[in-house]
């Protein structure tokens, strides 16, 4: 079953995703909304901070199903994977402080 989520929390939660998480890159930090992961990744995580079923692993499976393109498509690489321990951690703050607002 499908749920309608309010577009505009998802547009909230994705614009702090972008501002404070990031990809490391040769220790160069990416943060996702220049890398336009921002929206895709909010758009997973939204469910859990909105049925309080935030949990770490959960968290980590969905950064682990996300692939991020790189060499034009030549290699799909899993979001958890780019992602250093610090970013996560952020990621993990940052959704317990929304859900706490929701």
């Amino acid at each position: 079953m499908s749920r309608n989520y309010p577009t505009e929390a998802i547009e909230n939660l994705a614009a702090e995703i972008g501002e404070n998480v990031y990809i490391d890159i040769a220790k160069w930090h990416l943060y996702l909304n220049d890398a336009h992961l921002h929206t895709p990744l909010a758009e997973r995580l939204y469910p859990l901070l909105a049925e309080d079923s935030l949990e770490e692993n959960k968290v980590l499976e969905i950064l682990q199903e996300i692939t991020v393109k790189l060499g034009g498509g030549r290699r799909q690489i899993a979001l958890l994977n780019l992602m250093p321990m610090q970013a996560q951690l952020n990621l993990m703050d940052l959704l317990e402080e929304f859900q706490s607002n929701l």
